[in-house]
């Protein structure tokens, strides 16, 4: 059950542990001063992707709420990008597409005006894994970018992106997603699902995701896929290692305080 592509949220107010990077996007939206050029770096399931969508729906909302930034999710843009089938979000894997060859063909295209909308986003995800030649060649369209072009780069390994690449894009940092947040989304999700859940099997699906949104609610949908109403520890046992996470705590405890007994 992949819970994070069925309620992937639609506005900003959605995201959840992101406060101050959606201040600042919505901000530019709101004020009409986006940069051509992002680069979100952190580890996975932190809101990356999402927040890169969110920005191509917002940027070209034809009824974008002129305070806030927010898409309207009515207007024909919005609908086609909510429904995955817009032509002017373009969005691109790197590891599999990491080549000078790839990276040559989007410069080519980006040259032509959108097919419908007032912006055409490229988003490049693993943008780490470029081919120093691939990074070369898109250095080269970040320097001199089409007026009508936003790039958002997205990569989980900051520290390959090359210099010239960074200092050309507006870079935000997703830091992990604090525990409290998890658990406030994952009841969420239950309460959508119209599904129970133990407090305790809820801390320990947030405690095991390591920070990572999207694999607390990976982890929540496999546990849903019984089909049951009412889930508790036991049933979530089937799913949740063996051992319970404060065990694993007081162990590694005994250890750091050589306390063999």
């Amino acid at each position: 059950m992949t819970l994070y592509r069925t309620y992937r949220p639609k506005t900003f107010k959605e995201v959840i542990g992101r406060d101050s990077i959606k201040a600042i996007l919505q901000k530019q939206l709101a004020s009409g001063t986006l940069s051509h050029a992002y680069l979100f770096s952190g580890v996975r399931g932190t809101g990356k992707t999402t927040l890169a969508r969110l920005v191509a729906k917002a940027a070209n909302c034809s009824n974008r709420d002129t305070e806030s930034g927010e898409p309207c999710n009515e207007c024909a843009s919005c609908v086609a990008i909510n429904q995955g089938r817009a032509q002017d979000l373009i969005e691109i894997d790197a590891a599999s597409n990491r080549r000078i060859e790839e990276v040559r063909e989007l410069r080519e295209m980006v040259k032509y005006a959108p097919a419908t909308s007032p912006h055409k986003v490229y988003i490049i995800d693993e943008a780490h894994m470029l081919t120093r030649e691939a990074a070369n060649a898109l250095l080269k369209t970040l320097e001199e970018p089409p007026k009508h072009v936003i790039f958002i780069l997205a990569t989980t390994e900051l520290e390959k992106i090359p210099d010239t690449i960074f200092s050309r894009c507006q870079h935000f940092s997703f830091g992990l997603v604090p525990l409290a947040e998890i658990q406030e989304r994952l009841r969420a999700l239950l309460a959508l699902e119209s599904v129970k859940m133990d407090d305790e099997v809820i801390l320990d699906i947030a405690r095991r995701s390591s920070g990572s949104l999207r694999d607390a609610e990976s982890l929540l949908g496999q546990i849903l896929s019984m089909g049951k109403k009412d889930i508790t520890r036991e049933d979530a046992s089937l799913f949740l290692p063996k051992v319970p996470f404060a065990e694993t705590v007081n162990f590694l405890a005994s250890l750091v305080n050589r306390d063999a007994p």
